[in-house]
């Protein structure tokens, strides 16, 4: 980055008018306590809106005691963005894009006319209405060549359409921005191959395009009836009963021998009243005995799978 500098010459004072007072104000309330230093870019930015497009250094002085900030901090930010013009401008301030894009579009012819017709870069005009400089890229690589001139883009320019542009603002003649050619946007410069249709956005389907919305939501809003409670099985509703909200409503007290009844009828099916199969114990099961075969000497007896290891009598002596 190249170093930048504040100019020579420079006025003795700078005050912000009380309008442009009321509206820093208001930036600055847009931040915390303590964080005014927020709004330093849009305070600079105003002063050199006021200042004839530049910033001198009485300004910049005023925005860091606004902001009760040290005056150095406000320099490096005025110093670091280039958007801050630090030499007096033209009227008519000519930024000229010269990365690849426009340069390879003709961007270098575009130079030729402003030195031509304005002079050298950064310098003022003879007349004091124009100036212009080489920036980075603005944006509009698609439209390339184009300039920007104070507020406005100016695109798909040629050296004759550039000169001729230059000549009419300096004779105070109105030049509409945009695409010289009459290209639409960004589209190609033959026309558009695309979304042709204007209806597709141009506002006329909106009705149509939001009515589908609204049919598809009408059901949902539709009024739905309210749910009825299932009947409770015999084994749940006996269950619930409670004698002292029976008798608050007026209804009998249900008599034992009736609820007897009613347990005595409700299915072993239900599952209100059907044993939990998991808590049930399994039955123990005894292994069946078996004779062991004759001088096997493995009797099975214990009826647990277990096997215990015998000896087989032993014969008398003298048999």
């Amino acid at each position: 980055m190249s170093v930048r500098r504040l100019a020579e010459q420079q006025p003795e004072s700078f005050a912000f008018t009380p309008d442009n007072i009321a509206w820093a104000n208001t930036q600055i309330a847009k931040y915390p306590e303590g964080r005014q230093a927020s709004a330093v870019i849009p305070l600079l930015w105003k002063a050199q809106e006021q200042h004839g497009g530049w910033l001198p250094e009485p300004a910049i002085r005023v925005v860091a005691d606004m902001l009760g900030m040290a005056f150095i901090r406000v320099l490096e930010v005025a110093t670091f963005y280039t958007m801050f013009n630090l030499e007096p401008v033209g009227r008519h301030l000519v930024q000229l894009c010269g990365t690849t894009p426009c340069m390879l579009r003709g961007a270098n012819e575009l130079k030729d006319v402003c030195r031509k017709v304005i002079g050298p870069e950064k310098t003022l005009s003879a007349d004091g209405t124009m100036s212009w400089l080489e920036v980075e890229c603005l944006g509009a690589c698609a439209n390339a060549p184009m300039v920007q001139i104070n507020y406005d883009y100016y695109e798909d320019l040629t050296p004759e359409s550039f000169e001729a542009m230059l000549n009419d603002l300096r004779a105070g003649k109105d030049v509409t921005p945009g695409s010289q050619t009459g290209r639409a946007a960004s589209c190609p410069s033959g026309g558009p191959t695309s979304l042709t249709d204007e209806t597709l956005f141009d506002g006329s389907v909106i009705g149509a395009w939001r009515k589908r919305f609204d049919e598809a939501k009408a059901p949902e809003q539709a009024p739905t009836e309210a749910a009825k409670p299932e009947a409770p099985s015999p084994g749940e509703k006996l269950a619930a009963d409670n004698p002292g909200e029976r008798a608050a409503k007026g209804k009998p007290a249900i008599k034992p021998a009736d609820q007897a009844a009613a347990e005595r009828s409700v299915p072993a099916s239900d599952p209100a009243t059907s044993p939990d199969p998991k808590r049930v114990k399994p039955r123990a099961v005894k292994a069946k005995t078996s004779a062991s075969a004759p001088g096997n000497g493995l009797n099975a007896v214990d009826g647990q799978d277990n096997v215990k290891k015998t000896r087989a009598p032993k014969a008398p002596k003298g048999e």
